[in-house]
């Protein structure tokens, strides 16, 4: 079972800790195993809004696979106010780090990873107000601006407040896919987005604003075999509609046609693949089930605005 360890700090935003908090919490309810842990140098902590959290754990010891989430705290605007970390919680972080564990932060806590040493050379966000200072603190960082969340290597940083949610649905995503992470939102009534080469809302959720359970099960259905040749008569049996009445509920509530939506689901697991450099274009539109990669070329860059080249030039 995987171990999510949630650093506490001193000052810490609570809604920085207890969205990531919920997701993965949400996730173990779902079926995915993960175990959380509450730690700390700590036993007792007052938050930045005067909560006190107390029994908080010790800094365990973990293994690859397990996943260190570090909470933003106060820093009354100017990243400069993060107090440094304890040595402690230094050691443990550049520990784990050396051994490949993931580590992930919210908001002010890329200054965390800063005075740890883990963000040189590397991409990074926070919130969109402290990201100056988090490159004047740490000038060896490549920060990033306007991004959600950013992942470099085995560190992913998020930006302010609620993004730690979308950050936590991402690295979920990647071990559970992407229609569990869907469900995962819709359940907890959230935007579900994702990195890209920019910020955008997540193709999984964005034509799922409605309350159709049909469409919903043929969108489910769909995700899950975006890359097959699927009936229309099949789909029809799964929303409980005739073809023709599917067509019309589809379009009325996405203002797509299932055909439609399919193709923007091949073209969003293309831009995914697009991402390992051992693929060529011909394969990806193959693995993506186009029907050869002329029709994916010219789909991709029809909707999306760019060619796969391009696209592919700004992903890697």
């Amino acid at each position: 079972m995987p171990k999510v360890a949630f650093l506490i700090l001193d000052g810490v935003h609570l809604l920085d800790l207890a969205g990531p908090v919920q997701v993965f919490s949400e996730a173990h309810e779902l079926g995915a195993d993960y175990e959380l842990l509450h730690c700390s140098v700590n036993p007792v902590v007052k938050s930045a809004q005067g909560l006190t959290l107390s029994e908080l754990l010790p800094l365990p010891e973990l293994q690859l696979g397990d996943l260190i989430v570090v909470a933003g705290c106060r820093v009354h605007g100017d990243l400069r106010n993060l107090a440094v970390p304890d040595p402690e919680v230094v050691k443990w972080l550049q520990h784990h780090h050396q051994k490949g564990v993931g580590i992930a932060s919210v908001c002010s806590g890329a200054g965390v990873l800063g005075h740890a040493g883990l963000l040189k050379g590397r991409k990074c966000t926070t919130h969109h107000l402290l990201t100056p200072q988090l490159q004047q603190l740490f000038p060896e960082a490549r920060v990033q601006e306007n991004r959600l969340f950013v992942t470099d290597g085995n560190i992913t940083t998020s930006a302010g407040i609620a993004s730690g949610m979308d950050m936590a649905l991402h690295l979920i995503e990647e071990q559970h896919g992407a229609l569990f992470a869907a469900k995962l939102a819709r359940g907890m009534v959230v935007y579900h987005r994702r990195q890209g080469s920019d910020v955008q809302d997540s193709l999984y959720l964005q034509y799922r604003a409605h309350l159709h359970s049909g469409v919903h099960r043929v969108q489910d259905h769909l995700i899950e075999h975006a890359h097959e040749q699927v009936p229309l008569e099949e789909l029809s049996k799964l929303a409980h509609l005739s073809p023709r009445h599917l067509t019309r509920a589809f379009k009325a509530h996405t203002g797509l046609t299932p055909l439609q939506y399919q193709q923007r689901l091949r073209l969003e697991k293309a831009r995914q693949l697009m991402q390992n450099r051992n693929l060529t274009l011909e394969r990806v539109a193959e693995m993506c089930g186009f029907e050869d990669a002329r029709h994916f070329r010219r789909l991709y860059k029809e909707l999306l605005g760019v060619s796969p080249r391009e696209a592919r030039s700004i992903l890697l």
